[in-house]
């Protein structure tokens, strides 16, 4: 249970929904910011202004998935107005506050660092990426089969990365009867991929074994399906980068040789919000629970 535990939510998507419903069943006393276009009344949950003063009594702060960006500014599709997580605002908080969020920006790190708050990337954390690689896989599919005009049975596909999300779209892939090569960087990589079933490479041999791919996904979030390697793909492949903003890949000259390419972070929020936000629910009522029996909580 959460009570007493005083937490506060400032915007977000369908997947804050899910969290909000948790807190409130463990008995935690919410504040919502942002939330003021909500059609979903929660009962016992308070909508308020986000102020320098908004903050002071909260325990747990939970942010969308992206924080906010580099001046403060937090999405809510919920919200009539602009929301900014202002440095008033976390200066405001109490040192043994907590700040959650998916992923953080360089403002909310700073600022957090600067005041003494202690921050949490739920992304970072092992079990919330895997967990989340499963819509992100189901997402991927759905716009592989969108963007293409053959099968995933029997097709060639290519999936750069083997970690977290990169293990589970190879096996989907290779579930629905796919022929799947996977580009790694370290040995344990290559030798579980192989154990696998899968084509394993080193991602230095990218350009060459690209030359006969039908779909191409990318989890690796640094510049690596670049000109080079898109000038030895077929006209008829199709890349979907699941890498967090900007991608691995050179959409520009992909565009310009007439080659399909798709940014695609985010999916789970997209393709399944619900089970998106149940993810981070189950995740956070467990860290602040165990809060509480450590004696911080409450």
């Amino acid at each position: 249970m959460l009570t007493g535990v005083q937490a506060a939510f400032i915007g977000g998507d369908a997947r804050q929904l899910e969290i909000i419903q948790r807190f409130i069943e463990l008995d935690a006393t919410v504040t919502l910011y942002g939330f003021d276009n909500l059609h979903n009344n929660f009962p016992g949950v308070s909508k308020e202004m986000l102020t320098p003063e908004s903050l002071a009594q909260a325990d747990a702060v939970i942010l969308p998935a992206v924080g906010s960006d580099d001046s403060g500014r937090v999405e809510s599709i919920f919200a009539t107005e602009e929301l900014v997580l202002s440095e008033e605002v976390i200066a405001g908080m109490k040192k043994d506050a907590r700040i959650f969020c998916g992923m953080a920006k360089p403002y909310l790190k700073n600022l957090c660092q600067k005041y003494g708050i202690q921050l949490m990337e739920l992304f970072e954390r092992d079990d919330v990426a895997i967990y989340n690689s499963i819509p992100t896989a189901e997402g991927a599919l759905m716009m592989a089969i969108q963007n293409t005009d053959i099968t995933i049975h029997g097709s060639q596909c290519m999936v750069l990365g083997f970690g977290r999300t990169g293990v589970t779209m190879a096996r989907t892939l290779q579930g629905l009867g796919a022929k799947v090569k996977v580009g790694v960087r370290r040995a344990e990589h290559f030798a579980r991929a192989y154990e696998m079933g899968f084509q394993p490479f080193y991602t230095d041999d990218l350009y060459q074994q690209a030359a006969n791919i039908d779909l191409l996904f990318n989890t690796i979030p640094t510049m690596i399906v670049t000109a080079q390697v898109i000038t030895n793909i077929p006209h008829r492949a199709v890349i979907i980068d699941l890498a967090s903003r900007p991608g691995g890949t050179d959409f520009r000259f992909a565009e310009k040789r007439g080659i399909k390419a798709i940014l695609a972070p985010g999916l789970p929020g997209i393709v399944a919000p619900k089970t998106a936000g149940r993810i981070m629910a189950n995740t956070l009522s467990q860290l602040l629970e165990s809060d509480m029996q450590k004696g911080r909580g409450g």
